[in-house]
């Protein structure tokens, strides 16, 4: 499931006019580099379009993962402030929303009601992705999870009602800085 979905699902109308009016459109052209593995970050990006390889030096530099439209990168480091633990490039040309994180940090602490609802959505990002990486590490069942994404019907009926209202804000949001 699309990141984004987890934010935009738990974020209110004023909050998303407050993201769109304070991130920065950018055009990204395929091999540059978003964020570099150790060296620390100050933006939140959100991918619109195009494509966005993850690796890690770990392992030589290989890709392990392919992040596509819809996508948050930079939210560990923006929650914990270490540096980023993957190398983030487009692979093609790529639209980002960037959200500078001092603006973000800012509203968090200005906002009570903006920072309990986005630091929700990152909670409830954060565990599904655990619980993903959970299931294809094959705990508690000889089946490993093929994908990266858990289905819908393992989501409540209020995160899947969530992600009904998250996709047509992102359908919105979409159409609203296509128009800027």
């Amino acid at each position: 499931m699309k990141k984004v979905l987890f934010i935009l699902g738990e974020l209110d109308d004023d909050d998303i006019d407050w993201v769109i009016e304070t991130a920065v459109r950018q055009e990204v052209v395929a091999g540059t580099v978003l964020i570099r593995e150790g060296h620390p970050i100050d933006t939140l990006y959100i991918l619109l379009e195009g494509t966005l390889s993850v690796s890690v030096a770990a392992t030589g530099d290989r890709e392990i993962a392919k992040l596509s439209s819809g996508e948050v990168v930079g939210e560990m480091s923006f929650i914990d402030t270490r540096p980023p633990s993957a190398t983030v490039t487009a692979t093609q040309k790529a639209l980002v929303l960037s959200i500078p994180r001092e603006r973000l940090a800012t509203k968090l602490r200005q906002d009570i009601g903006f920072a309990s609802r986005f630091y929700r959505a990152l909670a409830i990002f954060l565990s599904h992705r655990l619980r993903v990486t959970v299931n294809q590490l094959g705990y508690g069942s000889n089946n490993q999870v093929e994908t990266t994404e858990l289905p819908q019907n393992e989501l409540t009926q209020d995160a899947q009602d969530n992600v009904a209202l998250a996709e047509t804000r992102l359908n919105w949001l979409l159409r609203r800085l296509k128009g800027r």
